[in-house]
């Protein structure tokens, strides 16, 4: 192998990428065994995920020392999720409307098979109300919400443990200095993992390529067209302008990031880099104790490629199936769409879950139109956690300037030095 090749992780990547889809086209039965390699990539990260966030946002509370500051930190998060999540569903129903997507099909909903619906639909059942989602944030038992590995019952654990350990001051450094040391060993862990990214990108591809073919992207075209035009003008335009308004350049940050971008765009899945985001989002010049409120918080509650995914199929639907809307309906799809979206993260086929969930509290238009978008669900869940992904990081970079926890000079010098040299 190449020694430019060795040397980057960036270039494995996208070389494992290449590979995996000249196996899953010429090989396509080896594209099916290779899945294993994909499935273990995703499993070795979710095991060592909900430890780390633990000790990052323990740590970083407790090393802001005050929680006035802590909770100020997290009233200004959840604004800012709320408006730009809003503005990402506003954007889903705009572009669904402008470029119709669904219409000219003419689904007949009584030709539709919903047999392949209904594992999706007994999974919303955890979803029926507000009250619900809350309280499946609080875990059985402690053990419990790092057994299920779940980030936002995780995220809640480490407010109240840090929240403790600021009380007590002096008396909790022990236990801070103990979760330092076990936090480096986790981030060495972590570091061990990612180096199997191509192996997981590779099995992960050449699955995908094998089992649905590069034609399957015909199938429903528009739709996965549209929302992938969808997402690039959100991040571009919006998250671009919105960062330009404080400051920093929003290809500089894709640039920095594009390693992990890389993951992401191989697996679907923003869960298997992100420790390795919090990290690097450190090494930008942002305090840990920001880092580490912002980016699990925003697992869960600033999903913005979701979100844009969210309101833009449940239109489409509606256009496939000849629906009229009217404007309630669509007052309706954006209020409800703003909170179901907050619980997709951490279930099982959560997009059509959501979307299951979502429609069954809109009436107007047929549940079982979920049946169209069931084959593009991988396709469409790239750009998704892609999305969701980058306006993570715009946020951290947000908050960390309103807050003045980032050394803008630090910050500057790491994204200026993203060039095509560092490639090589």
């Amino acid at each position: 192998m190449p020694t430019f090749i060795k040397k980057s992780l960036f270039i494995q990547v996208l070389f494992a990428l290449i590979v995996g889809v000249i196996i899953g086209v010429i090989v396509p039965d080896l594209g099916l065994d290779l899945k294993p390699l994909g499935d273990g990539f995703i499993k070795l990260i979710k095991m060592i995920v909900a430890p780390i966030v633990f000790c990052v946002v323990v740590l970083g509370i407790y090393g802001a020392g005050n929680l006035k500051k802590v909770g100020r930190v997290g009233g200004k998060t959840i604004l800012y999720f709320e408006v730009v999540t809003t503005v990402a569903l506003a954007l889903g129903l705009l572009m669904a409307f402008v470029l119709k997507p669904g219409v000219g099909m003419n689904i007949n909903t009584q030709t539709l098979d919903g047999t392949s619906m209904a594992t999706y639909v007994e999974r919303t059942k955890s979803l029926h109300s507000v009250s619900d989602y809350l309280l499946n944030i609080i875990p059985s038992t402690v053990v419990d919400a790092f057994a299920q590995g779940d980030i936002l019952q995780v995220l809640l654990i480490a407010l109240l443990f840090g929240a403790g350990m600021s009380m007590i001051c002096e008396s909790a450094k022990p236990v801070a200095d103990l979760l330092e040391s076990l936090s480096q060993i986790l981030f060495r862990i972590m570091g061990m993992i990612i180096k199997l990214a191509p192996l997981g990108v590779l099995g992960a591809i050449a699955y995908t390529t094998a089992k649905y073919g590069v034609a399957s992207l015909k199938q429903l075209g528009m739709l996965v067209l549209v929302f992938y035009i969808s997402c690039i003008s959100f991040i571009v335009v919006i998250l671009g302008l919105i960062l330009k308004l404080v400051g920093f350049n929003i290809f500089k940050l894709i640039g920095y990031l594009r390693e992990e971008l890389l993951i992401v765009l191989g697996t679907a899945s923003s869960d298997a880099v992100l420790p390795q985001i919090m990290r690097k989002l450190t090494q930008l010049g942002i305090k840990e104790s920001t880092v580490g409120l912002v980016i699990p918080t925003g697992y869960s509650f600033n999903l913005d490629g979701f979100s844009i995914y969210l309101s833009l199929a449940v239109v489409f639907i509606a256009q496939a199936t000849n629906t009229p809307l009217s404007m309630h309906d669509l007052g309706l799809i954006l209020l409800v769409s703003l909170l179901t979206s907050k619980g997709a993260h951490g279930i099982p086929g959560s997009a059509i879950v959501i979307l299951a969930a979502t429609l069954s509290a809109i009436p107007a238009i047929p549940a079982i139109g979920l049946v169209l978008i069931l084959s593009i669900d991988w396709f469409v869940g790239i750009a998704r956690a892609l999305t969701n992904l980058i306006g993570n990081c715009a946020a951290t970079v947000v908050i960390a300037v309103w807050e003045r926890d980032i050394d803008r000079v630090q910050a500057q010098k790491m994204l200026d030095a993203v060039s095509i040299k560092d490639l090589r």
